[in-house]
């Protein structure tokens, strides 16, 4: 069964369960860690106490103070800088080109990863998206750290759980989470 999540916890234990992010959040707490950054940061910050009993600072990205563009200086031509804000002035401007604009987790990536590149260039970029979107066979991606919604996706997509309910695959996520090693949906074959 699934160990409590003490300091005297095995780095092997702590790798082999599933932890909600509140836990280790908890965890730090109690023992003078950051709580605060992603699910991944947080438990690798645990894995370094639990092996070393190293309290490791979270790695804070120094931001750069840029001035702030407002929608008056928005336009297609805008050159999508190194750090990049999602701001209301960025999603207002947006809106006037896309009527059904969001900040979806695609678009985000998209700026992050795209400095240098235009306004116009994430329109189209939106645009590929939203059609790749209509093609039933389309799967958004799920980041590694949303262990859950990967198995519950699995879950359905396994042709003996047709028909099921979610109720089905959450109780399979809850009876996959307590055991040891990996939380995936394994596809078994009859």
């Amino acid at each position: 069964m699934r160990p409590n999540l003490t300091k005297d916890c095995s780095v092997e234990d702590f790798q082999d369960f599933y932890w909600l992010k509140e836990e280790l959040q908890a965890f730090c707490r109690e023992h003078g860690l950051s709580a605060s950054g992603s699910k991944i940061e947080i438990a690798d910050r645990i894995e370094i106490f639990l092996r070393t009993g190293e309290i490791k600072k979270p790695i804070r990205q120094a931001r750069i103070k840029t001035k702030i563009e407002h929608q008056a200086n928005l336009s297609l031509d805008t050159v999508i800088t190194e750090n990049h804000r999602c701001s209301q002035d960025v999603r207002v401007f947006f809106k006037t080109v896309i009527p059904k604009f969001h900040f979806s987790t695609y678009i985000q990536a998209y700026f992050k990863n795209n400095a240098g590149k235009t306004y116009r260039d994430a329109v189209n970029a939106w645009y590929e998206e939203e059609n790749r979107k209509k093609d039933p066979s389309y799967k958004k991606s799920i980041a590694p750290q949303f262990e859950y919604n990967q198995f519950i996706r699995d879950f359905f997509a396994d042709p003996k759980n047709k028909g099921k309910s979610r109720e089905e695959a959450i109780e399979a996520w809850n009876q996959i989470k307590i055991l040891p090693g990996s939380n995936q949906y394994i596809l078994t074959k009859d």
